[in-house]
């Protein structure tokens, strides 16, 4: 049954409204409930029932209760697969998500923008996606175009527009629009590296990163002959963010050279860069850096991502990760797989490895089949005893504490071939 919608407020919820969607909102009595440990407890109505009341708290009238409801449903939609439940409410979630967009302030921006991009994951790439992409895509974008509006919320939009068009790709023409878009956003920093009396700011420069790794991980899907193109126009100018004074900065525009590079030699084995001689003392010097007037710690990090970057691109070399979610392994093997990887999980977080095992959309993205099927029984057998996994930790620990006091600084050149 539908409710009559109040205008939006910022008025304080009533303390009847808050108490019941601050039961709801809280992520740890969520997970509590819903986790697989407490199944005969939380039965699928009683979850379903929460939900409902998230879903009907999104058009309260206050905006802390709707935050609050947001926030909710982001949780429940990390820590479970709740494909058929929201698969019928799509629309009045997607009508929630843009009301919120549209109306709301900075924090509840930003959590129905997260709200959206969990909708998208869940769904996958079919035609319900495409459909809250398409409603979704011209709020987003104009937010992101707004010089005025909050950072935050420029970000959250950005991170929202690029997952959810990663997983629609169906369509190329939006594709390649929302690729302008970004584009729009972090060349700006271009300008700003040659124009010494450009104004940088922390929070500027922080939009620019954002827009940049999101247009790098939409350039993994695109075709060949667009790759190609957009590799023409920004391969000799991404080096000049290197030279940028914020950390972050240089260390995704590093990362992006590494990835394109890796992309131009997938197309031409035989890739040629004229200006190698020069990127690769930039690159070096950056993997030695030891300018007193960087923190420590913006150093430390730096030069352990730059090592990578310089032996990436002068060695075509990729230091192999491996993530393990249940009884599964994936290999982290090449640039495009760690930035879809690190790009889902800040949208998964904790739940990251719930839906590696789990989401047919993401099990896809990453070749991993379909999802693998225990009984309680073989998992118990797979549990390795709690002493057992202090000496092997312990033995870990000491051989690599040993590793380290050898070469103090240096990352061991292991790979694993798979």
């Amino acid at each position: 049954m539908h409710r009559n919608v109040q205008p939006f407020s910022d008025e304080d919820a009533s303390i009847e409204t808050m108490s019941h969607c601050s039961g709801f909102s809280d992520p740890a009595s969520f997970t509590e409930d819903v986790g697989p440990e407490a199944e005969e407890e939380a039965t699928q109505e009683d979850l379903e029932y929460k939900l409902k009341g998230f879903i009907d708290l999104t058009l309260d009238k206050s905006a802390k209760t709707r935050q609050a409801a947001l926030e909710g449903l982001k949780n429940a939609l990390t820590s479970k697969i709740l494909f058929d439940f929201i698969l019928e409410r799509r629309m009045t979630l997607t009508d929630s998500i843009e009301r919120c967009i549209k109306k709301g302030k900075s924090d509840e921006q930003c959590a129905a923008a997260g709200l959206a991009c969990l909708l998208c994951v869940q769904l996958g790439s079919g035609i319900e996606s495409e459909e809250i992409f398409k409603t979704l895509a011209p709020v987003l974008k104009k937010i992101i175009s707004d010089g005025t509006a909050n950072i935050q919320t420029r970000r959250a939009c950005i991170t929202c527009l690029g997952i959810c068009c990663f997983i629609v790709t169906e369509d190329i023409t939006e594709l390649y629009l929302t690729m302008e878009c970004l584009e729009n956003i972090f060349t700006k920093s271009y300008q700003k590296e040659r124009d010494t009396n450009g104004i940088s700011s922390t929070h500027s420069t922080m939009l620019h990163i954002n827009a940049l790794l999101t247009w790098t991980l939409l350039l993994t899907i695109c075709p060949v002959s667009e790759v190609k193109k957009k590799l023409e126009m920004h391969l000799h100018k991404l080096p000049s963010l290197l030279s940028c004074d914020d950390v972050n900065m240089r260390i995704a525009a590093g990362e992006t050279l590494a990835l394109l590079f890796e992309l131009a030699r997938e197309m031409d084995a035989d890739f040629f860069y004229e200006d190698m001689e020069l990127l690769s003392q930039k690159l070096r010097s950056l993997a030695t850096d030891g300018n007193k007037h960087r923190a420590k710690v913006d150093k430390r990090k730096q030069r352990s991502v730059f090592r990578d970057v310089l032996r990436a691109i002068e060695e075509r070399d990729f230091t192999t990760e491996t993530v393990k979610f249940g009884p599964e392994r994936m290999y982290i093997d090449c640039w495009v797989k760690k930035l879809t990887y690190y790009t889902f999980k800040e949208i998964l977080g904790s739940g990251m490895q719930y839906h590696l095992q789990s989401n047919e959309f993401l099990r896809n993205v990453f070749e991993l089949g379909p999802p693998v099927m225990l009984d309680a029984a073989t998992l118990k057998t797979m549990k390795i005893p709690r002493f057992e996994r202090h000496l092997y930790n312990s033995a870990a620990f000491k051989a690599r504490t040993k590793a380290r006091s050898k070469c103090r600084d240096k990352r061991a050149d292991v790979v694993e071939f798979f």
